[in-house]
């Protein structure tokens, strides 16, 4: 299924009944009175989220959602039927925004969360509603109210406790595979990964975590450079983000610092929140490197990236210190709750 993280969708809630004016007919009742119902209540339209729901894919499609209007009341006191209301599911995650106000509506975080769109109209009152001791046969009635319409923002921002940020090539791939049972593409070219997978790490018997890998970023995201920055929301929610570095890169002109510095700035540019976050260093291919060099080619780069953080090397092919990695992980999460 393609994954889709965002959709533009209008909800119309329905219009609420008209009250009625009537009177009883009856035999052998020649003064009946008014017996006019009220309206019913227009249909509303809520969103419901579902943690087995994850992508908008349905909302890319189907744009429109109208809910029924209430039933006009009618005579003999009897009250028109109200409308349904319509629950849209969505993925746990969503956040939905007003596009004309920019108001956030809702945060969908848990699952069977429910959050009000659009209200449905409330029935207009029948005569029978008005009679009183002065006013013994009363044509007055409301008319049912108008349902809210509006048109929303769907953003979905997947929830982790871990994200990898890194180049493409960097093998956050590589790592989520070697880490948990995900299975995302591998290969030897940039770009492999055209969405955000998830994974369940698990380092003890009850004791586990979720990691989200986005594509990569490239130098000029913030210009559409790559696949731009359209991925990073999904790392809002993390509570720590894994900055892996190629430290042993194929191409002899590459260098590992500047591509590092580069993912750093383009963060910075997306979000100051999510460049605030809590981040370790990953140095990833050590595995690439001679024995002897390891240690030398290590001091090297944090000198010259002058990083004063957590850090860790690892090989995600081989397995090397990826164990080591997730138990500091955990431990730290744990700590944070």
């Amino acid at each position: 299924m393609k994954f889709i993280d965002e959709a533009r969708i209008e909800v119309h809630a329905g219009k609420g009944g008209n009250g009625a004016v009537s009177f009883r007919r009856e035999k052998y009742v020649p003064r009946g009175g008014p017996d006019g119902g009220n309206g019913g209540r227009g249909g509303s339209v809520y969103a419901i989220a579902d943690r087995n729901i994850n992508t908008l894919i349905d909302y890319r499609f189907q744009r429109v959602y109208r809910a029924k209007d209430g039933e006009p009341g009618r005579g003999s006191q009897c009250n028109g039927r109200s409308a349904e209301d319509i629950y849209l599911r969505m993925p746990v995650g969503t956040v939905i925004t007003d596009l004309t106000t920019g108001e956030l509506i809702a945060d969908l975080s848990e699952h069977d969360q429910v959050a009000l769109l659009a209200k449905g109209g409330e029935g207009g009152l029948g005569n029978e509603h008005f009679k009183s001791s002065t006013n013994r046969a009363p044509r007055q009635f409301t008319p049912g109210q108008p349902g809210e319409s509006r048109s929303l923002y769907l953003e979905l921002k997947v929830l982790a406790d871990v994200g990898l940020l890194g180049m493409p090539n960097a093998g956050k791939s590589t790592f989520i595979r070697a880490v948990s049972a995900a299975r995302p593409k591998v290969a030897d070219y940039p770009f492999t990964t055209l969405q955000p997978n998830l994974g369940v790490v698990r380092v003890d018997t009850d004791r586990s975590f979720v990691v989200a890998d986005i594509p990569g970023l490239i130098e000029g995201a913030a210009e559409g450079a790559g696949l731009g920055h359209q991925f990073l929301r999904h790392l809002a929610r993390t509570r720590l983000l894994l900055h892996l570095v190629d430290i042993a890169p194929l191409d002899p002109e590459t260098d590992p610092v500047r591509e590092a510095h580069a993912i750093v700035n383009e963060l910075r540019k997306y979000d100051e929140a999510l460049y605030r976050k809590p981040r370790w260093l990953v140095l990833n291919k050590i595995d690439m490197l001679p024995p002897e060099d390891r240690e030398a080619k290590v001091a090297e780069f944090l000198r010259r990236f002058e990083w004063q953080g957590p850090w860790f090397t690892i090989s995600a092919l081989t397995g090397e210190g990826c164990r080591e990695l997730c138990f500091a992980i955990m431990d730290h999460l744990e700590k944070q709750q």
